[in-house]
């Protein structure tokens, strides 16, 4: 079947296909919750602090707040976009269904540099606590990256049940852990000498303040700005969660359900953790703007190193809590383009006994791995180690506000070019909303684009974009399936037209 008007040509697979590449159905509106908040948790264990660095303590806070302003656009509009269009392939569904299959596959190729590049980030983390708790030489840090994507891999590939009950209990006790934090902090806190503990020095660079009492916002407005992309790491992954539409009971009644519970308890944990991790003695914001453990640093502020290991351990739950979802909806998202023809349709094949997409799996973790090994091997252990977490994390938000900016076209289009499709939920923000998530986006974006490591970070994701459209143009827009959200594009496609001509 062609597709004149778009360029891609469609083929209906036999039933056989599907077979092949089924998933099971097993998530309620609680495991939906896990696999959003667990997805983003780790940003609360590490990584947001250091935004101190360029915007003070005030300025990571306000940040943070526009930040969370843009996910509240983005979610809401994701909210009604999920059970009108609930299929597996989420944003790439959402802008396949408003924008053609071009705008579907660029959707889903920024969502991809985010989905495989995240979990390489996490584990990075992961990596740097588990070296500070069992004071591990560093140089064996690839090691603890192979043994973790090995065991997370085979919670995810051997059942999907197992793999939303390991991602409920361990988003619960990450959740316990910071709220254990946030109750020891509270009558250790010195606020004005600890969290103000940041300045301005003759080069503009951020200067320890030994006696605090500095400014809110030392850095001004500019230095707002230039904190919002730290700021993402309080919520990036949480728009993961209609990767599942396909894998819950009823996504229509549970997705909206899921994916506000989850934004509401991040909003929560995210102010808590800006507020009380720098006001701690000892620990500090300018400290903080350089830490790799700034949970763990403030509970030895607390508890002192006497019981280092076991806190340690502790303050790694959130991580593993995010690597093991975001594993998951690196699946996911790779599976749903694969079934629609876009990637190598090799990579859509499920389990046969756990119907889980454990070749999508296998082959995005192994991408991701073999990107740190490059940038370790290359650099060396001390370099590469160090420059590994930053140009990773700065390509996984450079995909991720992208497909944040296409996602909030998607809505917009949809409600003016499809008004009448069913939407279960309905965005109380609307049109608005997703306007705000996107001009937020872009200004991020605008601010990340001065950080050095962005630029070595984007001439990579620029060299995979272009392998991936030049594979699409000359073979993938020719081999395209007619899976359940291309036949419901095309559908609502043809009615569209429909109507516009009777009009």
């Amino acid at each position: 079947m062609d597709n004149s008007s778009s360029g891609v040509s469609y083929k209906k697979a036999d039933a056989g296909y599907f077979e092949k590449r089924g998933l099971s159905r097993y998530a309620g509106v609680w495991s939906l919750w896990a696999l959003g908040v667990g997805a983003v948790i780790s940003g609360h264990f590490s990584g947001w602090n250091f935004g101190f660095s360029t915007g003070g303590w005030g300025g990571m806070l306000v940040a943070g707040i526009i930040i969370a302003i843009m996910y509240l656009g983005l979610t809401f509009s994701i909210a009604e976009m999920s059970p009108a269009l609930p299929h597996t392939g989420a944003a790439y569904s959402f802008a396949r269904t408003a924008m053609g299959p071009w705008g579907g596959f660029i959707t889903g190729l920024c969502e991809n540099v985010e989905y495989v590049l995240t979990p390489a980030v996490v584990v990075t983390f992961i990596t740097a606590y588990v070296n500070s708790i069992l004071g591990l030489d560093p140089a064996y840090s690839p090691l603890i990256w192979i043994a973790f994507y090995c065991v997370f891999l085979a919670l995810n590939v051997f059942g999907l049940e197992l793999s939303f009950k390991v991602t409920l209990v361990i988003t619960l006790i990450s959740l316990g852990v910071l709220v254990f934090f946030w109750i020891s902090a509270i009558p250790n806190i010195d606020f004005s000498r600890w969290a103000l503990n940041i300045g301005v020095g003759p080069d503009g660079a951020a200067v320890e303040l030994p006696e605090g009492n500095g400014s809110w916002f030392p850095f001004g407005f500019s230095g707002i700005l230039a904190t919002l992309p730290f700021a993402v790491w309080l919520f990036l992954a949480i728009e993961q969660l209609p990767l599942a539409a396909e894998e819950s009971v009823d996504p229509k009644r549970d997705m909206p359900k899921g994916i506000i519970l989850g934004m509401v308890t991040l909003m929560v944990s995210a102010f808590m953790i800006v507020l009380l991790n720098p006001a701690l003695p000892g620990v500090g914001a300018f400290h903080l703007s350089s830490a790799l453990e700034p949970l763990l640093d403030g509970f030895k502020s607390i508890y002192g190193d006497g019981g280092v290991v076991l806190l340690g351990l502790v303050a790694l739950t959130g991580l593993i809590a995010s690597f093991h979802t975001i594993l998951y909806a690196q699946g996911r998202q790779v599976y749903s383009l694969s079934r629609a023809g876009y990637f190598p349709t090799i990579l859509s094949i499920t389990h046969p006994k756990f119907r889980t997409p454990y070749v999508a799996m296998l082959a995005g973790a192994a991408v991701g791995l073999a990107v740190m090994l490059t940038i370790w091997f290359a650099l060396g252990a001390e370099q590469g180690g160090s420059i590994i977490g930053s140009v990773l994390l700065n390509m996984a938000v450079f995909g991720a506000m992208f497909s944040y900016i296409m996602q909030a076209i998607s809505f917009i289009l949809l409600r003016r070019n499809l008004p009448d499709i069913e939407r279960p939920f309905r965005s109380p923000l609307g049109v608005p909303g997703a306007v705000l998530t996107i001009i937020i986006a872009v200004v991020t974006l605008l601010y990340q684009i001065q950080d050095p490591n962005f630029t070595k970070g984007v001439v990579w994701v620029a060299l995979w974009f272009a392998v991936a459209i030049a594979y699409f143009g000359l073979v993938g827009r020719h081999r395209l399936i007619l899976s359940p959200e291309e036949e419901f594009a095309m559908e609502h496609k043809e009615k569209a037209a429909a109507v516009a001509a009777a009009v």
